[in-house]
């Protein structure tokens, strides 16, 4: 009876395990699963793409799915195809892992929630909004974790990068400042220059000073690296 009750225990033991962990697990936590890092850069970057192309092609798609032809002018069917991006997105995630990502989970609900406003009170002022509040938020919490002593940014990186403690605070920190950056910057964009302009700046201004800024943190990462595992025991 004792041997029958032991497997039946572990499943239910593995069973409350995964139902406990519907968030991604800690960076250095061994039963984390892990996306590929290119995929999970199409995840993270997918809906912004398609929300620059739906804009610039508003009123072809709107003619071709003639639903969307109620919905209003190119931004507001450029908004509804980022929801849904953002959606598919989210679901592939949980798909491949069974978890929701912290990072793009919240970026996903601010997403939804203005995306939605815009919609119904038909005003592009909170789509362009919703980056300076994701800003805001990411470098708040990335800042306000450090004063904890936690390096979330590993949440985002850890599958692409191994740093020791040091590596990651410093790491945090300047990812933190950049956030609170682009905030002011998304700011300054959207209400100064047009709607066009700032959607052009938003897809091909965020990403490349995004991916200069990353550049930049190499050196820093090669200094903070961990050795790789190889895989050999010692006897």
């Amino acid at each position: 009876m004792t041997d029958r009750k032991q497997p039946e225990a572990g499943a239910a033991d593995q069973a409350a395990d995964q139902e406990t962990h519907i968030f991604e697990r800690d960076p250095g936590d061994p039963k984390r699963k892990h996306v590929h890092p290119l995929l999970k850069l199409v995840l993270e970057l997918g809906p912004l793409l398609v929300f620059f192309f739906a804009n610039a092609r508003g009123e072809w798609i709107a003619e071709q799915v003639p639903f969307l032809a109620d919905i209003g002018g190119p931004i507001f069917v450029g908004t509804a195809c980022f929801m849904i991006a953002t959606a598919v997105a989210l679901s592939v995630s949980w798909i491949l892992t069974r978890t929701l990502p912290i990072m793009p989970l919240l970026s996903g609900i601010i997403v939804l929630v203005f995306g939605a406003l815009t919609l119904w009170l038909q005003d592009e002022t909170f789509i362009k909004v919703k980056p300076t509040i994701i800003n805001t938020m990411f470098g708040g919490i990335l800042l306000v974790g450090l004063l904890f002593g936690k390096s979330f940014l590993g949440y985002v990186f850890d599958s692409a990068f191994k740093l020791d403690a040091e590596g990651w605070r410093i790491l945090t920190f300047r990812w933190g400042v950049f956030f609170l950056v682009m905030a002011v910057v998304n700011e300054v964009i959207w209400r100064n220059f047009s709607t066009d302009f700032w959607i052009t700046f938003k897809v091909w201004g965020n990403m490349p000073l995004s991916i200069v800024f990353t550049l930049l943190q190499l050196p820093l990462m090669q200094r903070h690296a961990l050795p790789e595992e190889t895989g050999e025991e010692t006897a």
